[in-house]
């Protein structure tokens, strides 16, 4: 596929199934933040908490999904990622607040 048309794929699986991409946020009992995007929200999770696929998720043992939002194109995902990462820590924290108040895991009734 030529380099300028990765990005404008369909939004569907080869299975008829809706592709979405993730952006998300992970914290950890110090409330470190970790930003990341992703097509499989469900297994990245369980990567990063296994400590799999990224060693600075790994080192700080981040344990819990605080906060994430889903689009059908990957550059919007991309996108949103880069703005939360440029985002103050007190931004973030306020954005995090407005779906999970108490930062529970979001990802605690997920099936692994």
């Amino acid at each position: 596929m030529p380099r300028e048309n990765r990005g404008m794929r369909s939004g569907w699986t080869p299975y008829g199934e809706r592709r979405f991409y993730s952006t998300y946020i992970l914290s950890n009992n110090s409330m470190t933040l970790y930003i990341g995007i992703t097509n499989n929200l469900g297994r990245r999770v369980f990567e990063h908490k296994s400590g799999v696929g990224s060693q600075f998720t790994a080192r700080y043992h981040f344990d819990r999904l605080v906060y994430f939002e889903q689009t059908t194109y990957v550059r919007e995902a991309i996108a949103r990622e880069k703005q939360l990462k440029g985002w103050s820590r007190k931004r973030k924290i306020e954005l995090i607040k407005t779906i999970n108040p108490t930062w529970s895991d979001l990802s605690a009734d997920w099936e692994s």
